[in-house]
C-alpha cells in the first residue's frame, strides 16, 4: 500500500529493548484539504534509517504494510490494534504554485477574422 502526504512529525529512534527499535512518522494526508488526517506510521529495526533524510514539511510517498493483531486484557476483553509498517519512503518534488509554474506558450491567434489577402493555396 502507499499514500502521499506531507511530513508532520518524525520521532527519534525508540529503543523498546536491546533487540527491537522503532521510529514513528506522522503524515498529514489531505484527501479533502478541509479535513486533513494525521496518520502515524512505524519504521522498525533497520528501516528506522529510512526517515533520516526527511524533514517536517516534505511531500512524501510512503509505502507500507498494514498489520493487525488481537490482544486480550486481564479481564478477558479482546482488543484489536493496527500498525502501518514503513518499508520505503520517497521524497516528492516541490509542488507549490511557484515551483510548478506552467511553461510559456505563444499567445493565441484569432483565426476568425476574414482577410482578403490570404495567400493560402487552398
Amino acid at each position: 500500500m502507499d499514500i502521499k502526504g506531507k511530513v508532520h512529525e518524525i520521532s527519534p529512534v525508540i529503543e523498546v529493548n536491546e533487540k527491537f527499535k522503532k521510529r514513528e512518522l506522522v503524515v498529514e494526508y489531505a484527501e479533502n484539504p478541509q479535513y486533513p488526517e494525521f496518520i502515524k506510521f512505524e519504521a522498525q529495526q533497520d528501516k528506522v534509517s529510512l526517515l533520516d533524510p526527511l524533514k517536517v514539511g516534505d511531500q512524501v510517498e510512503v509505502f507500507f504494510n498494514l498489520r493487525g493483531r488481537p490482544w486480550t486484557n486481564k479481564e478477558g476483553v479482546t482488543m484489536y490494534f493496527n500498525s502501518m509498517i514503513v518499508w520505503r519512503v520517497n521524497v516528492l518534488g516541490a509542488e507549490s504554485g511557484a515551483a510548478a509554474a506552467s511553461p510559456e506558450y505563444a499567445k493565441p491567434v484569432d483565426i476568425t477574422s476574414s482577410s482578403d489577402d490570404d495567400d493560402l493555396p487552398f
